[in-house]
């Protein structure tokens, strides 16, 4: 989820910008992408906390809201209070406030839009939202490292498919700087963390697993960019990768409205046109512009995302 843009530009940007009438294209794309991005956080808090929720309870919001429960309830339990309670008061009354912790909605947010693209694509192209192609090639891997990584992140990605589909999120599966605002904000209203601290290992997330994944590829990771042959759990964290950027934001990028910033991100990152292409058309369908985008040069795929409206945190 983007939680900052400055919107501002140095002067020698907005001059070079100014005299290329395609970069000027290009960075209006990505500034009306980004008022979309930034009205994501305000618009999911203000839908979470309405009364009579279930009027706006689409796939997404009903997962994030389902989610955000599911965390309420291992922090109750892992106090040991679940019982006590009051129930589903408590929980309902927790969640609220877990809402509040910042960037976490957005983290939600983008876990369930991830899930999304991988039915779309499940739909569309008979992609295997668990085990891909490249990850069933990943899995019987020669190299005995690269194989049992592979496995390991088999495993989670069947976790991932179970538990989202179930609208649940482990607290064991958060980055480690959001799992320690949830925490913090638990133990500000007197609760124990003690437990959820002390089995938390990052490295064992599924997020953590891609990347490493990808890493080890080395090369070859240029086959986990075509999204219809690595699926979006690889894609995603290639993407991020390459472009040097948060791994929810690449999830963003393949949601409507937001094809601009996923070619750029994938030029960025050193993939090929012909590459950016095959991508854009597994997540969005042909068009036109596509060849136009996916020609777009490295350096100035990676200048114009890290300026003037480009610019932002996940």
């Amino acid at each position: 989820m983007l939680s900052s843009y400055d919107g501002r530009m140095n002067e020698g940007s907005v001059q070079s910008i100014a005299a290329d009438p395609a970069e000027a294209a290009l960075c209006g794309e990505l500034a009306r992408g980004d008022a979309v991005l930034q009205s994501v956080d305000p618009v999911l808090r203000h839908l979470l906390m309405q009364r009579g929720g279930a009027l706006f309870a689409d796939d997404v919001l009903a997962r994030v809201k389902g989610m955000l429960a599911d965390m309420a309830c291992q922090l109750l339990d892992a106090g040991q209070l679940l019982d006590a309670s009051g129930g589903e008061a408590a929980v309902s009354a927790l969640a609220g406030r877990l809402a509040d912790v910042p960037g976490l909605l957005g983290h939600l947010h983008a876990q369930a839009l991830e899930w999304q693209v991988a039915q779309r694509l499940q739909a569309q192209l008979g992609l295997d939202p668990v085990l891909s192609p490249l990850l069933q090639a990943l899995v019987g891997s020669t190299q005995p490292d690269v194989a049992a990584l592979a496995m390991r992140l088999l495993a989670a990605q069947a976790r991932f498919a179970r538990q989202i589909s179930r609208m649940q999120w482990p607290l064991a599966e958060l980055p480690g700087d959001l799992l320690h605002a949830v925490l913090a904000a638990w133990e500000a209203e007197g609760g124990a963390t003690a437990a959820v601290r002390e089995a938390y290992e990052e490295g064992h997330t599924r997020h953590a697993l891609a990347a490493r994944l990808v890493t080890m590829m080395g090369a070859g990771a240029l086959a986990a960019l075509l999204p219809g042959h690595a699926g979006v759990a690889l894609f995603a964290s290639a993407v991020a990768q390459g472009a040097q950027g948060a791994r929810d934001l690449a999830v963003l990028a393949m949601q409507e409205g937001q094809k601009t910033r996923l070619a750029l991100m994938l030029r960025a990152g050193g993939a090929p046109p012909a590459t950016v292409e095959d991508a854009l058309l597994a997540l969005f369908g042909g068009s036109a512009e596509d060849a136009e985008l996916a020609r777009v040069g490295a350096e100035k795929a990676a200048r114009l995302l890290t300026s003037g409206a480009a610019t932002g945190a996940v």
